[in-house]
């Protein structure tokens, strides 16, 4: 076994202690071929590979990384406050927390995204609000929508995701569309970054009561699980002050390394979409193709939607 490598990133070189070690065991994911699992070298050379495509999601975002130490089959910690012995170049960020403050990791560059890899970082978790925001970490610039099915059945994530697009559209918002690598999908809705976290959560509840209410045997904003029955959560509740939702590109620590990838609306019609259609092994080739093409860069106000929203409940 290896017991070290040495990769380049910029200026930084950085240290992967154990790159043999399975993350991963064998089995694929729903649709790949199950081979000898991943190792935290193909973690690395994943992230390594996908970061100029995974970067700009992440620069100035305060992180949760969700660490496993011996794979997927072993422990887990999430971990917010950024420990002392990380290097000094990597990016963080204090921000208050109830009694205090916590310092987040920040990962504004390869050499950071490599170190966290080595640092068994599985999956990392973004804030919705950046550093150095129009209004600061107080003020997100992203609404997020997660479709979260009461089973593995991708038939109601593709219908609710499908009329929450057409929702958005109606009240003058654009909306981008990724897969979670887990069971559902995201709907991401870009803000100017002018209002605050109440605000925005306040609203995305009201959106996702609209799309309740006009389908109740399909779906539900019902936070507890027994209230929710067979139907599928349109969950808002990430768009709260400290809260996460899983980064585009992020690998979950499920079987296969499957990926959340950003596609194009018109996939929703691909009979092979799915929550884990993408792994370490095929994620680079579909974040090549650029779905989003642009889509996230003019950030809304929610005035507007929210009176036309207004208006569409009466």
């Amino acid at each position: 076994m290896t017991s070290a490598r040495t990769l380049r990133a910029g200026r930084r070189t950085v240290r992967l202690h154990r790159p043999d070690k399975v993350l991963f065991p064998a089995g694929g994911a729903a649709g790949h071929t199950e081979g000898a699992g991943h190792t935290k070298g193909d973690l690395a050379d994943y992230y390594r590979a996908v970061a100029p495509f995974m970067l700009p999601h992440l620069r100035g975002r305060p992180l949760m990384l969700e660490r496993h130490p011996d794979g997927v089959g072993g422990p887990r910690f999430m971990q917010k406050d950024t420990p002392d012995h990380y290097p000094d170049w990597i990016t963080r960020v204090e921000v208050a927390k109830e009694g205090g403050t916590v310092t987040h990791t920040v990962c504004d560059d390869t050499a950071t995204l490599l170190y966290l890899a080595d640092q068994a970082c599985l999956t990392l978790h973004r804030w919705t609000s950046r550093v150095g925001g129009t209004g600061g970490v107080t003020h997100p610039d992203r609404l997020v929508f997660d479709l979260d099915p009461a089973k593995d059945d991708f038939g109601p994530v593709r219908e609710a995701a499908r009329l929450l697009g057409e929702l958005l559209d109606h009240i003058g918002l654009p909306s981008a569309l990724m897969t979670t690598g887990s069971r559902g999908l995201h709907v991401i809705v870009p803000l100017n970054g002018r209002h605050d976290f109440d605000d925005v959560r306040a609203f995305a509840k009201d959106v996702a009561e609209t799309l309740a209410q006009s389908r109740p045997e399909q779906f539900t904003t019902a936070a507890r699980k027994k209230d929710r029955g067979d139907r599928l959560y349109l969950d808002v509740q990430r768009n709260a002050y400290a809260q996460t939702a899983v980064a585009p590109f992020s690998v979950r620590a499920k079987p296969g390394a499957p990926v959340a990838v950003p596609v194009a609306w018109e996939d929703l019609d691909d009979p092979a979409l799915g929550a884990r259609r993408w792994t370490i092994v095929d994620a680079v080739e579909q974040a090549r193709t650029d779905p989003w093409a642009g889509l996230l860069r003019s950030g809304r106000a929610l005035g507007p939607a929210r009176r036309k929203l207004c208006a569409l409940r009466g």
